[in-house]
């Protein structure tokens, strides 16, 4: 029988994301954020090619980022709700960490493989910030795909793109609980 880690299980079965406009000062140091990023960076990785990088963004580069989204959106022709949802996903952050699918050019190792291995550190990176007492949420938006706001908001080349803006801070107010996916609905076994 291997050796249990219950607390481990018993953290992941009540993770939870806390939303992002929920989060606010203070956020973790540089100091604080380096086990974080070194637990989220702890993924399955297909040919150890890591196919990801990260970005922190902190206040002047998140408003920055603001003002790019409000313009974009604006040249986009979106509506002035849209426009403002989409701004303060930046405007309103205090800490995020950009996590970039950086696709490696491999002939044993599919793409898909390497995106899928950014989103597991997007996940990685939230469940390291729990388990480090903050709050974190994983957002993409319009503005994770939108080549114009990657190359002059985050100079990305063509091939990259935001798997996730982690967004990590202190948690002002809990979130009620929400109800959980039904594992029997979800789940179905093949035994021959």
């Amino acid at each position: 029988m291997p050796d249990a880690m219950p607390e481990v299980l018993a953290f992941l079965r009540s993770r939870r994301s806390r939303p992002a406009k929920s989060l606010g000062l203070p956020v973790p140091d540089e100091a604080a954020l380096a086990p974080i990023l070194e637990a989220g960076l702890r993924v399955p990785d297909h040919g150890k090619l890591e196919p990801w990088r990260l970005i922190i963004l902190e206040q002047a580069a998140l408003a920055r980022l603001a003002a790019l989204t409000e313009m974009r959106a604006a040249e986009m022709g979106h509506d002035a709700e849209r426009i403002a949802k989409s701004k303060s996903q930046f405007a309103d952050a205090a800490l995020v960490v950009a996590v970039i699918s950086s696709p490696v050019i491999s002939e044993k190792v599919p793409q898909v493989e390497q995106t899928l291995s950014a989103g597991a550190v997007c996940l990685s990176l939230l469940n390291a910030a729990a388990a480090a007492g903050w709050g974190a949420n994983w957002l993409t938006g319009w503005m994770a795909l939108d080549a114009p706001f990657l190359q002059q908001g985050l100079a990305l080349t063509p091939d990259e793109f935001v798997a996730g803006f982690i967004h990590i801070g202190t948690e002002r107010a809990a979130p009620p609980e929400r109800p959980r996916p039904d594992i029997a609905a979800k789940t179905s076994w093949m035994r021959s």
